[in-house]
């Protein structure tokens, strides 16, 4: 066997590699040991096991097993270290079977290793999933000796709770029970985590008070994992309270705690609570990082506050943090969707100064950055710089550069750019058709794209999600529908966005028949609609007037399982404040808080608007005193109700209340709302300004309306046509306010800066009687009519006409 095996070898070559291997007595396998190895030892046993036959001709086993048979009557402490370090070496190497083998030949022999050797190997065993031989040594451990520990048990609950089999980790316990072996928090921790991997945190967190009430010592990491499980569940608010609770058993949060919470808060879109956990981390002392600075940046971009984005890497910079590649390719991004391109080619300048490389993502980030502002010629040369200079373009610099000469309708350079790509070997894929064909369509190049689709051999549900995806932003949704509705009949449909997009596009194009029947087919397949295609089919029948139907829908989807949010709830709300349906509104409003869904301030803001109109037509009509009455004070509960559970109120909730008071004629009221507005640090906006106006000149004030203009201009807040059209629509069901709208438009900046167009001037022009008319001839000529130079009691005359 292995010791005749070791007889057959010469002497001589025996002897020559002994000086490599330190084997010339067995008192020198002590070098196995870590206890008293050196760095040479642990470089040998290494060297030893990879050479093995090619240098000695036999196996380190085979020697392992003559020098056990030598000495197996005998006790040599030695040799339990030498087997310990060779398991060590095997485990290292992730030679397993050789280590298993090692640790059953020695014991079948009388000699064993210690417990930690088995310990280290089944952790590694653990580690490398291999749970089942992992358990089988355990078991023989059992059986055999030497006895498990604490750690043993350890181990093995992890292994169990990794694969999700929590009662044979229970049986664990049970066992160290039985074996008189007390758990400790190390034990426990890997059933924590394995509880809150497999979306069980809430039991997590039964078990870690359960650990508190038998004064188990819980340290930090216990709370983190709880936390992280809860994070990953989506349960911010158990998140939030898991936090409180370690703070008040005096425990620090650290940087992963605060890391983890931050992370949730941004994939889920409220920057604004990461930001307030931010603050929180860096007034008790616990010191940002990168990695977290980039989060709450990427998720300012994602959610429309790219400037935001911008200054508060400047802000982070200021403070010393450092930030990598990653968070500079981030505003780089954010420069780019702002327009600001000098800044971001400054940016990228600014990384090479600071001996950071920029690579093909920073590169690509800009040339997508000139795309979406249609500067081709900019993306072009930058292109052709990193060809010549590198790093070299990729497929997705090619996406991306394609999809910008499609959207800028110049399809002969983006088939000249795919002629290059194979030319290099890259190839075309899905993403590079689908840019083309939505691209060219937003170019305006339908015809284009459908001859680039109709020639695409091998066309997949994506390119067919792509026409459709075209047609709509091309404002074909007939077309779309018809390629829709062929697909759907050959048993194919589109993904899910695609679907969405035609519904929001058909409604939008008042095809209301079209969009509920494509509801009606999506009903009819496995994967049905989703909660967004619900909405914006509730959103259109609303702005169709068919409330009816909408909350025949609302109903549907409930009944599907489908759960209603905020966001649908807000949208039927606002449809039935638009229809003046306030008793349904009212209903629907208490039947979302017994569901146990909060009110936003944009459900409170729809609501303030419906019951604030319906107060103003109640008004109007003077036939129900009592409703009036009624819908008066239920528009101020709403106020009070808002500020009781803690929502501050925005500027567009102030601008609606304001709107209100001035249109019911309470201006005193109004001007009260305004400052208060100001007060909070809230800054009106042109549609705020707009309202308050409006009360003001309704009432005959002219002076303070035209110091309102004044106090407008001084802040930099420019009036558009958009206003004027909006003053007009608002208007028309009562007296029009010619003045409000003449001061507001003429004083506030010269016109050539905001000049409307021919259909605008017609339209501002009807809202003014014949005297005014003539003044909006001068808006066609290269000056305008008016300027801000013009004499003010002019105007005031022409008012008081």
């Amino acid at each position: 066997m292995r010791v005749s095996a070791i007889r057959q070898v010469s002497v001589k070559l025996l002897f020559k590699n002994l000086k490599f291997i330190r084997f010339q007595s067995v008192p020198s396998l002590a070098h196995f040991n870590p206890y008293y190895a050196d760095s040479f030892s642990d470089d040998s046993d290494s060297e030893v096991i990879k050479s093995e036959k090619e240098h000695f001709g036999f196996q380190v086993l085979d020697l392992l097993e003559a020098i056990v048979k030598g000495i197996k009557f005998e006790q040599h402490s030695s040799l339990g270290r030498a087997i310990d370090a060779l398991i060590k070496v095997y485990v290292s190497l992730d030679m397993f079977d050789e280590a298993i083998e090692v640790l059953f030949e020695t014991k079948r022999c009388g000699v064993g290793p210690h417990l930690w050797s088995c310990n280290f190997l089944i952790n590694r065993l653990v580690e490398h999933r291999k749970v089942d031989t992992a358990v089988a040594i355990y078991n023989e451990l059992k059986k055999c000796g030497p006895n498990p520990n604490v750690y043993t048990y350890g181990i093995v609950i992890k292994a169990y709770c990794s694969k999700g089999c929590f009662e044979e980790a229970d049986r664990v316990f049970r066992e160290m029970g039985e074996a008189g072996v007390t758990p400790d928090v190390m034990t426990y921790t890997p059933y924590l985590e394995g509880l809150c991997e497999h979306g069980w945190s809430d039991i997590g967190y039964e078990v870690l008070r359960d650990l508190k009430a038998k004064n188990v010592p819980i340290d930090v990491h216990c709370y983190r994992v709880v936390i992280h499980g809860f994070v990953k569940e989506k349960k911010l608010k158990e998140a939030d309270f898991i936090l409180v609770d370690m703070e008040e058993e005096g425990l620090v949060p650290d940087k992963d705690c605060y890391r983890a919470l931050i992370q949730g808060y941004c994939e889920s879109g409220n920057t604004g609570k990461a930001q307030a956990y931010h603050n929180a981390m860096a007034m008790k002392g616990v010191k940002t990082d990168c990695v977290i600075v980039t989060l709450i940046l990427q998720s300012l971009c994602q959610n429309d506050k790219a400037p935001k984005a911008v200054d508060e890497f400047k802000h982070f910079k200021k403070l010393g943090v450092f930030l990598d590649e990653i968070a500079y390719n981030v505003v780089i991004d954010a420069l780019c969707k702002i327009g600001n391109l000098n800044e971001a080619v400054q940016l990228l300048d600014e990384m090479k100064a600071e001996k950071m490389v920029p690579d093909i993502k920073h590169y690509t980030t800009l040339i997508n950055g000139y795309c979406l502002q249609g500067k081709m010629s900019d993306a072009l040369s930058l292109f052709e710089e990193i060809t010549e200079k590198g790093p070299k373009p990729d497929l997705i610099t090619y996406n991306v550069l394609v999809g910008g000469f499609s959207r800028s309708g110049l399809a002969e350079y983006a088939f000249l750019l795919l002629d290059d790509m194979k030319g290099l070997g890259l190839v075309p894929g899905t993403a590079t058709h689908n840019l083309i064909i939505e691209g060219l369509c937003l170019g305006r190049k339908v015809e284009e794209a459908e001859m680039y689709f109709n020639r695409l051999e091998n066309k997949n549900i994506e390119n067919y999600s792509a026409m459709i995806n075209g047609y709509c932003e091309s404002d074909n949704s007939t077309k779309a529908y018809k390629l829709f509705l062929k697909l759907f009949k050959e048993g194919r449909c589109v993904k899910k966005a695609s679907r969405l997009k035609l519904l929001n596009s058909l409604c939008l194009e008042g095809e209301y028949d079209k969009a509920v029947k494509l509801f009606e087919m999506v009903l009819s397949l496995n994967d049905g609609p989703c909660k967004k295609m619900y909405d914006g089919l509730i959103a259109a029948l609303c702005c169709a007037g068919d409330v009816k139907n909408a909350r025949l829908t609302f109903n549907d989807m409930v009944l599907r399982g489908v759960s209603p949010d905020v966001i649908t709830y807000t949208i039927l709300l606002n449809g039935y404040c638009r229809m003046n349906c306030l008793h349904d509104a009212r209903n629907l409003f208490n039947d979302m808080k017994e569901r146990g869904i909060s009110p936003d301030v944009i459900t409170f803001t729809v609501l303030l608007d419906g019951f604030s109109k319906g107060n103003r037509k109640m008004a109007r009509c003077r036939t129900d005193a009592r409703n009036n009455k009624e819908v008066k004070q239920m528009a101020s509960a709403i106020w009070r109700e808002m500020e009781e559970m803690g929502l501050t109120p925005d500027v567009i909730s102030y601008t609606v209340l304001i709107d209100s008071h001035c249109k019911s004629d309470n201006l005193q009221d109004a001007i009260g709302i305004f400052d208060e507005m100001i007060d909070r640090g809230l800054a009106p906006d042109t549609v705020t300004y707009t309202a308050l106006l409006c009360g003001y000149c309704k009432q005959g004030f002219v002076d303070k309306a035209i110091t309102l203009v004044d106090n407008m201009s001084a802040k930099g807040i420019p009036p558009d046509s958009l206003t004027m059209s909006t003053l007009h629509q608002e208007e028309k069901d009562e007296q029009p306010n010619y003045m409000a709208s003449l001061i507001f438009f003429c004083l506030n900046q010269p016109l050539q800066h905001h000049r409307p167009d021919a259909e605008g001037r017609d339209q501002m022009a009807s809202c003014f009687p014949s005297d005014f008319k003539s003044l909006f001839s001068g808006m066609q000529g290269p000056k305008p009519a008016f300027s801000r130079d013009h004499d003010r009691v002019t105007l005031k005359s022409l008012y008081l006409r």
